[in-house]
């Protein structure tokens, strides 16, 4: 995996250099007020800061669906390219108004690095890791804050403090950061897919994760390019194939699913519960994960069901089985399916090279599945191709699997019933994950469709995620009267995102999270007290605390700002191990009670009566507390979240419209707080956060799920199953 977490930390060096700019402005602020006089102009003061965040909230109305259009790399190399031109412009400026444009054009960069990196890490990282790679930009802007502050003090002891040098220094990093995305980064693997480059896909998978074979991964990313559906939850049963009856009902083994192991010769077979179950399996279809909390949100309680079945490690079948359920995952090729590859080559679908022949960025097979008797009569066209590779079983299942990170697994399960007009299909696509309870043992007796589990061997449980495959067409089943009607990913691709799909309850539905968590987290105050903070803790009186030694107070403030961001970084440390492990939403139910904590004490600092001294360490220590705990959850993880919980074709316009928010929020804040703090004191103003953070630490109980491991396109599914139980419980 190195190579993911080389390329998550080349693109995180856009969110250093947001950082740098953050701190770069707070301490020249100081200078810029007395060159400007600006002391009376609170309004103008707050609109040298705003500036950047209006052209971060100008470009991302575009960013979304132009990141969609061409790709995430061109823009991540637009923003490197506008961080170093806002540079030199604020070098230069003569003038209020020049300052101005360079801020705005500054706000241009950090807008598409904002609203850019987190998708583009989320995309290439593998999910047992990407919580840990989407907190890097937190910590990389971190660093860029504390050098900068440093800079900034050095600067600010010099008998004439220039802030013009000090805001030009950002040219100077943002020239590497131009270098890495030129030279570095690679383009998504899941935007090529969904633009139909399957081999440009392959090749770049191969890079981030340093093996030949990705066709597991590749299926997902295909998967991944469906919006919505009607997703239903089922549970199995997991044995080895031997271990199960033979002679049970045909109807038994038309449901039962082939997962196939890395090593040639051993497979399980999944079969689905009908009933009741000593697993106290409530039912083979509809949610088994009821919740008895009031206005919880039914994704939260689906999802926290998930990592209550979690098993500790691996599987718990066989090691060379280890790969079907194991978080680490298992990285041998699998030379059963290449067998079967070979052999079949010609045979019922165009082969690869056929499919090359049409279309050279289609690579075929991306995995391997059986096949019925049924679907070798057909014969697609060769406009179509297939990404399938057919391979006829013994016992001629329809049945595919490949494991896809997360202890998840996915298959393919093509189901013949009798209808009136004849023999009726449906083709589905699904998730399965471990239910984490050890093997039964010999003498259990499972409710199975067809029959009870045979007394012997040793079986899990596992939930299903069923819905109908991406590449699965009801609409051409006229044009294709037999078999399962497949398209070709570039087809499906060609449609490309649509404003219509943002009304897709699954994404309706996380649109509410992302914006709920977007615009709290702004609320919350963190970027008032962060572009401010010398002011803050200068008003507190922290010049006294380094009077001693011949610190002014405005050098003070600076010091202990670069001394406060510093012991940032120790906290996104730990928050960065924790993200996989705790998850997301532990994080942020942890973390912001200490924010509440840390907003009272400074109220109740700025109205009792005390002396300077044990007020200035008051606000000191509460402004530390407050932000080692923010970075350690509500600074990351929004938008770690956002990056997470939209589907690929969409996932562009709905991080933009989250950004949005994100934006307007931080200029509403940073606005607002100098006359905030002109007219109720910094008590009123805290006050106010400690209320949001509340009414946040609420919001995250009710509505925020944890998404730690999970793929992303399973985690879309996940939203999609949940607001289908909302509209079930409205109706």
């Amino acid at each position: 995996m190195s190579g993911a977490v080389l390329v998550a930390v080349a693109a995180a060096i856009g969110s250093f250099l947001q950082g740098w700019d953050n701190a770069t402005i707070a301490g020249s602020l100081l200078y810029i007020k007395k060159e400007f006089n600006l002391e009376t102009q609170p309004t103008l003061e707050g609109l040298i800061v705003a500036m950047s965040l209006i052209g971060a909230v100008l470009i991302t109305t575009f960013s979304g669906a132009i990141a969609d259009w061409i790709g995430r790399r061109p823009l991540l190399i637009t923003s490197s390219v506008l961080y170093f031109v806002s540079g030199l412009v604020m070098l230069w400026s003569p003038n209020i108004y020049i300052l101005l444009l360079a801020r705005l054009l500054n706000g241009f960069g950090v807008g598409l690095a904002v609203t850019l990196v987190p998708i583009y890490i989320s995309e290439t990282a593998p999910p047992e890791i990407r919580g840990l790679l989407n907190t890097l930009p937190q910590f990389t802007g971190c660093v860029g804050m504390f050098l900068s502050y440093c800079m900034v003090f050095g600067m600010s002891l010099m008998s004439s403090p220039s802030w013009r040098m000090m805001l030009g220094v950002l040219s100077i990093p943002s020239v590497l950061y131009f270098i890495l995305t030129i030279f570095y980064l690679p383009e998504s693997p899941r935007w090529l897919v969904s633009k139909g480059r399957m081999l440009d896909a392959k090749r770049v998978l191969q890079r981030l994760r340093g093996k030949e074979d990705v066709s597991g991964e590749m299926a997902l990313l295909v998967e991944g390019l469906g919006v919505g559906g009607e997703t239903s939850v089922e549970e199995y049963i997991i044995g080895p194939a031997n271990e199960f009856v033979e002679d049970q009902e045909s109807s038994a083994q038309k449901d039962e699913i082939r997962l196939y192991g890395p090593e040639k010769g051993h497979s399980l077979v999944a079969r689905p519960v009908t009933g009741q179950s000593v697993l106290g399996i409530a039912s083979r279809q509809g949610s088994t994960f009821a919740h008895n909390v009031p206005l919880m949100d039914p994704v939260v309680a689906l999802f926290g069901s998930v990592y209550e079945k979690l098993p500790d490690a691996g599987s718990m079948l066989f090691p060379h089985l280890g790969s079907m359920f194991s978080v680490a995952g298992n990285q041998t090729k699998n030379e059963e399916w290449d067998e079967e590859n070979l052999a079949i080559e010609g045979d019922d679908y165009a082969s690869e090279a056929a499919a090359e022949a049409s279309d050279d960025n289609l690579q075929s097979p991306l995995i391997s599945r059986q096949t019925t008797s049924l679907e070798k009569d057909m014969v697609p066209p060769p406009s179509h191709g297939s990404i399938f590779s057919i391979t006829q079983g013994n016992d001629g299942e329809p049945a595919g699997s490949a494991g896809i990170g997360g202890g998840w697994q996915l298959a393919w399960k093509w189901t013949e019933r009798e209808g009136d007009d004849g023999k009726e299909g449906s083709f589905k696509r699904i998730y399965l994950h471990e239910g984490g309870i050890q093997g039964i043992r010999r003498g259990s007796l499972v409710s199975l469709a067809g029959g009870d589990m045979p007394a012997g061997g040793e079986f899990i449980r596992a939930a299903a995620l069923v819905s109908q495959p991406a590449l699965y067409s009801k609409d051409l089943m006229d044009q294709h009267p037999v078999g399962p009607a497949m398209i070709h990913p570039s087809e499906a691709s060609g449609r490309g995102p649509s404003w219509s799909d943002l009304f897709e309850p699954g994404v309706k539905h996380a649109l509410i999270v992302g914006v709920g968590i977007q615009l709290l987290q702004q609320f919350s105050g963190i970027n008032g007290v962060l572009y401010y903070t010398p002011q803050i803790l200068e008003q507190a009186g922290v010049g006294i605390l380094l009077s001693d030694i011949g610190i002014s107070s405005a050098s003070a403030s600076l010091l202990i700002s670069a001394i406060t961001n510093f012991l940032k970084l120790p906290s996104i440390a730990v928050s960065m191990r924790l993200m996989d492990i705790s998850g997301r939403r532990s994080l942020l139910l942890g973390t912001i009670p200490i924010l509440i904590v840390a907003l009272i004490f400074l109220v109740i600092g700025n109205l009792v009566t005390m002396g300077t001294v044990a007020k200035a360490a008051i606000s000191t220590v509460c402004v530390v507390l407050y932000f080692c705990s923010f970075v350690m959850g509500f600074g990351p993880i929004p938008n770690i979240l956002c990056s997470e919980i939209f589907p690929t074709r969409v996932r562009g316009i709905c991080i933009a419209i989250c950004a949005q928010v994100f934006w307007s929020g931080n200029i509403i804040v940073t606005c607002t707080l100098p006359v905030m703090l002109s007219s109720i004191g910094l008590a009123g103003v805290f006050g106010i956060y400690a209320s949001v953070c509340v009414i946040s630490w609420i919001f995250v109980f009710l509505k925020v799920p944890e998404t730690k491991g999970m793929p992303l396109e399973v985690i879309s599914e996940f939203f999609a199953l949940g607001a289908k139980q909302v509209a079930a419980a409205n109706n």
